[in-house]
C-alpha cells in the first residue's frame, strides 16, 4: 500500500473522493453480498455429494468470515471457513478442504478464461500494460525462463514422491502415516464431489453469475467519478481482469496490489494516475473492504447466536 501511494496527494485524493456519487458504491457493496450469498449456494452444491446438507445461514456466515480472516493473513480464511463448517454442521475437515481446493480450482480457470477474451479483444492494452510495468514483464520472465527454478520443482517433487513410494510398507504402520493417509483419502473425496454434483448447471451458473456481480461491483463505481463514468463494458472488464491479478497476489485481501493493478489500467485509457486512479482505487477497495469488516464482525457474532436457536429448536421438537 506505502509503495503504491507513494508520493500522493492526499489531500487532492480527499477531494476526488468528496465529489463521488456515493449511490453507486452502494450499489458495489450489494452486489458484493449477492454475490457471497451465491458462492455459499456454489459450496453447497458441492458438499452435498459428501452426504451433508449445510444450511445456507451457516455457509454463508463461513463465507463471510473466511474474507475476514484473509484481511488478517493471506488463505487464512479458506482454513477458517472449513472449520466453520465443521464445527456448526459436523462436516469433516479435511473433506470440506478438498471442496475448497476444487473451488479455488474453478475460479481459477474462469479467470483464465476472462483473461484470455481480453488478451484476443484488448491485445494492444494487455501489451502496453505489460511494457509500462517492467517489474511485471521481469518477474514474468524470470518465471518462464527459469530453468533451475521450474527444475527443481519437478525433480524435487518427483524425489519426494520416489522416497515415500519405496518406504510406503516400512511406515505404514505408524500413526502419523494412517493419519495422513486418512487426511489424503478425505480430501480427495472431497474433489471427488464434482464428479458426483446432480446440480452442474446450477453450479456453472453460479460460478458465471458470481464472476459477473465480481465484475459489476468494479463496473458501476465508475459511474460514481465523472472521469470514469465514460468507461464502456470491455474496457471496465479489461480494468477488472487486470485488477484481479491483484487479488491473487498473497497479501491481505489485495491491499495495495489491487490498487496498484487498478491505477496502472486506467493509465492506459487515458485517466491520470494521480489523483484519479488513486482515488478510484482506494474508494472501491476501502468500501469493500469495510464492507468485509463489519459483515464479517456481524457473522461473528450471528453464526453462534442463531446455532443456539436451531439446537434449542432441535431439542423442542424432539421432546
Amino acid at each position: 500500500m506505502y509503495l503504491a501511494y507513494q508520493g500522493a496527494d492526499f489531500t487532492e485524493i480527499k477531494n476526488v473522493i468528496g465529489e463521488a456519487n456515493f449511490f453507486w458504491v452502494g450499489v458495489s457493496l450489494f452486489l458484493g453480498i449477492i454475490s457471497n450469498v451465491s458462492r455459499a449456494m456454489r459450496w453447497n452444491i458441492l458438499i452435498k455429494p459428501l452426504g451433508y446438507q449445510p444450511r445456507l445461514a451457516n455457509t454463508f456466515f463461513a463465507v463471510m468470515i473466511m474474507y475476514l480472516a484473509n484481511l488478517a493473513i493471506p488463505r487464512l480464511g479458506e482454513v477458517s471457513r472449513c472449520g466453520v463448517l465443521t464445527k456448526y454442521e459436523k462436516v469433516p475437515f479435511t473433506k470440506l478442504l478438498g471442496t475448497v481446493f476444487l473451488e479455488r480450482v474453478v475460479d481459477l480457470i474462469m479467470l483464465l478464461v476472462l483473461f484470455a477474451f481480453v488478451l484476443v479483444a484488448q491485445f494492444h492494452v494487455v501489451v502496453q500494460f505489460i511494457a509500462d510495468n517492467p517489474e511485471i514483464s521481469s518477474k514474468l520472465n524470470w518465471l518462464l525462463e527459469s530453468k533451475i527454478f521450474l527444475g527443481s520443482i519437478f525433480f524435487g517433487s518427483l524425489f519426494l514422491f520416489f522416497i515415500f513410494w519405496k518406504l510406503r510398507n516400512k511406515i505404514s504402520h505408524f500413526v502419523l502415516y494412517k493419519k495422513i493417509k486418512e487426511l489424503v483419502i478425505n480430501f480427495v473425496e472431497g474433489l471427488k464431489t464434482i464428479k458426483h454434483m446432480e446440480q452442474k448447471w446450477a453450479f456453472i451458473g453460479h460460478t458465471v453469475f458470481i464472476f459477473t456481480l465480481y465484475f459489476l461491483m468494479i463496473y458501476v463505481v465508475f459511474f460514481a467519478f465523472d472521469f470514469t463514468s465514460h468507461i464502456d463494458v470491455l474496457t471496465g472488464l479489461t480494468i477488472f481482469v487486470i485488477s484481479c491479478f491483484g487479488m491473487v497476489a498473497p497479501v491481505q485481501g489485495g491491499v495495495g496490489a489491487w490498487h496498484f493493478m487498478v491505477m496502472k489500467a486506467m493509465v492506459i485509457y487515458g485517466i491520470a494516475e494521480k489523483p484519479y486512479g488513486q482515488a478510484f482505487a482506494f474508494l472501491a477497495h476501502s468500501t469493500m473492504t469495510l464492507m468485509v469488516l463489519v459483515v464479517g464482525f456481524l457473522t461473528l457474532i450471528a453464526l453462534p447466536i442463531y446455532n443456539r436457536r436451531i439446537e434449542k429448536q432441535n431439542t423442542v421438537a424432539a421432546n
